[in-house]
């Protein structure tokens, strides 16, 4: 079946009416209208908190019951959607993962440029940390602009001296804002969402004149040494495809433990297409998976022998 599905959601997607309004207010219509109401299967609880001042959804799936936490960072180009939208993904992992997850609200572009997503995405996390959840115990996931997000919180944690997570997984993550992969052009007839017009449309508004190479815009230039363990997982359809694939190569130089994934014949982001392409997912049970070993659940156990001991 996953040949005809690929084929079928990609004729689909190609021959889809696309939005004409390149104002914020239309982009974000558009958005919103595709994740209004998520289906997010039985047993599970939403509610509005917040996290280092930043807006949020916690995400509780029933059953769960693993020590950790995801914090979901989702996509969007800095300019459209929200904790809501981000829901989906989450709650995909934190079912497979059995923890609880959290979906933020981080501010957007253009009323809120660079650097106002990272501050508020950082902030988050020291939340956490402050709050009193070991780093150990936290993993982060992010899809599109949210993936290059979460490397910049990554990043701002090194530089503070603060403790990395237990790991990061990465959807179709965004990591050069200057737009200078050679998959921008050569797999632009292949991908049904974007072009390079569109994308450079999104970096225009959250640079808002700022250097495009910084190491929080674009991360896949920054040094990545001392980063924790990474899952990245991209579409060969995607205009965006060498992002993710100079982000593992510049990873690995920089002797950070990743794993890239490239899925054959499906677009951007397409976990999002999970109940509907068996590559979604079997893409969702391997992050899963990742965060599971990432958290190692038996920690908590083995520290207390050895404290016992």
């Amino acid at each position: 079946m996953s040949h005809e599905q690929r084929a079928m959601i990609i004729e689909l997607m190609h021959n889809a009416p696309q939005s004409e309004d390149r104002t914020t207010a239309g982009q974000r219509t558009s958005f919103d209208s595709q994740f209004k109401d998520p289906e997010l299967g039985e047993g599970v609880t939403l509610r509005p908190t917040t996290l280092g001042g930043v807006e949020a959804i916690d995400i509780a799936v029933e059953g769960s019951d693993r020590p950790g936490l995801i914090l979901y960072l989702h996509g969007g180009g800095y300019v459209v959607g929200s904790a809501n939208t981000g829901t989906f993904l989450a709650t995909a992992l934190a079912r497979r993962v059995g923890t609880p997850a959290v979906s933020l609200d981080y501010r957007l572009a253009p009323e809120a440029p660079f650097p106002a997503a990272v501050d508020d995405a950082y902030a988050a996390y020291r939340a956490l940390l402050d709050g009193g959840t070991r780093a150990s115990d936290i993993v982060l996931a992010g899809d599109s602009a949210g993936g290059g997000l979460v490397l910049a919180v990554l990043l701002s944690a090194r530089r503070d001296g603060l403790p990395q997570p237990a790991g990061a997984v990465l959807f179709s993550p965004w990591t050069d804002l200057s737009l200078s992969g050679a998959s921008m052009d050569a797999r632009a007839q292949l991908d049904p969402i974007f072009d390079r017009d569109q994308v450079q449309w999104y970096a225009d508004q959250y640079l808002a004149g700022r250097d495009p190479l910084h190491e929080l815009v674009s991360p896949a230039f920054a040094d990545l040494t001392g980063l924790p363990p990474l899952l990245i997982q991209v579409g060969s359809y995607e205009v965006l495809l060498d992002d993710s694939v100079r982000l593992a190569a510049r990873a690995a130089e920089s002797e950070v433990d990743v794993s890239l994934e490239i899925v054959a014949g499906v677009p951007h982001v397409f976990q999002l297409l999970a109940g509907n392409l068996d590559e979604a997912d079997e893409a969702l049970d391997r992050a899963g998976q990742f965060l599971i070993t990432r958290l190692d659940v038996e920690r908590p156990a083995y520290e207390a022998s050895r404290q016992a001991s």
